[in-house]
């Protein structure tokens, strides 16, 4: 089990409460936005106090009360939205990019996210997100039914704008410096293709929805033929451990410190799970993704589980065969 830098906060998490703002180290705070109506009940965005204006890092949801906790929360801490000038987003998920633009236009803020993961360049190469999703949900073999279904869900849930426009686009390791604050990007697919970390040189590594402090990380969906997310989070794990970060910061749960154990551990948990798909799979059959998932144990049985729980499982079973396939780990 991690182990958190404030057991406050892992408590609050723990007890399924939002949250106060906490100062991770001196001058860093993770900040929990509410998430009203969602299982995740919040997402932590992270401000860091540089010589050279506030960082942020990630950007909520477009949601009134989101908007209003966050800035009431940067207020209460002692800092201005007009004083940010920069927003490092780890992937494109509407829980993460939400006020992007409204900071921008308050501070004048450039706003950083991943290559793969820029709108523009998505949708070019791969689609819209729904797009991808209901090719994902075809390939794995489930009834037409249960595809409409699941796909007429994440519609109601998932659907938002795609069009925000980045300032700086990173594509490998890009370092920015702030004051005395130096702050690397690094490409961390796994969870999307376009995932970023962002690494503090003074040893806090911001991992968004990559590596949280407990549970498996969500893969990315399978849409296109060169998909293997797990073998992209097999690698990123990888390079997240060889950072020597003292202190993870999560999007979601809390921030933690033991960072290259719970690397490793997460590599343990997935390639558990690769395996375990294969040998549901069997040698020479046509098991698809939707007769694995069915058969695999969850935290209920299949038939027990909401309908959005079955599509993560279902498209996360899906990732997990690809890899079974190609072995690249």
């Amino acid at each position: 089990m991690s182990i958190p830098v404030s057991e406050a906060h892992a408590a609050s998490y723990r007890a399924r409460q939002i949250p106060a703002p906490t100062e991770v180290v001196d001058g860093v705070w993770a900040i929990p936005v509410p998430l009203h109506g969602s299982a995740l009940r919040y997402v932590t965005v992270f401000l860091i106090d540089t010589g050279d204006g506030a960082v942020l890092i990630d950007a909520g949801y477009d949601h009134p009360s989101c908007w209003q906790a966050f800035t009431r929360s940067v207020t209460a801490i002692g800092h201005r939205i007009e004083a940010i000038s920069t927003v490092l987003l780890t992937h494109n998920h509407p829980d993460h990019i939400g006020f992007a633009d409204r900071i921008r236009a308050a501070s004048g803020a450039q706003v950083v996210m991943g290559h793969a993961d820029d709108f523009a360049t998505m949708h070019r190469v791969r689609g819209g997100f729904l797009t991808q999703l209901r090719t994902a949900l075809v390939l794995t073999g489930a009834p037409a039914d249960v595809v409409d279904a699941m796909y007429a869900d994440a519609v109601a849930v998932a659907a938002h704008h795609e069009d925000l426009r980045l300032d700086v686009v990173v594509a490998d390791d890009t370092e920015f410096r702030f004051g005395d604050v130096t702050i690397r990007a690094v490409p961390a697919p796994g969870h999307t293709y376009g995932h970023t970390v962002y690494f503090d040189t003074r040893g806090l590594v911001f991992t968004g929805d990559t590596m949280m402090a407990e549970g498996p990380t969500q893969l990315a969906i399978v849409s296109r033929p060169d998909d293997d997310p797990a073998a992209d989070l097999f690698r990123t794990l990888r390079r997240i451990r060889d950072l020597d970060a003292t202190i993870a910061c999560p999007a979601h749960q809390f921030p933690y410190r033991d960072v290259a154990a719970r690397a490793d551990e997460l590599t343990a948990v997935h390639r558990d799970e690769v395996e375990a798909v294969r040998g549901r799979a069997g040698a020479g059959t046509n098991a698809t993704a939707w007769d694995i998932a069915q058969r695999t144990t969850w935290r209920k049985p299949w038939n027990e589980l909401g309908r959005g729980t079955q599509r993560f499982s279902l498209v996360h079973t899906h990732a997990l065969m690809r890899n079974a396939i190609t072995g690249d780990r």
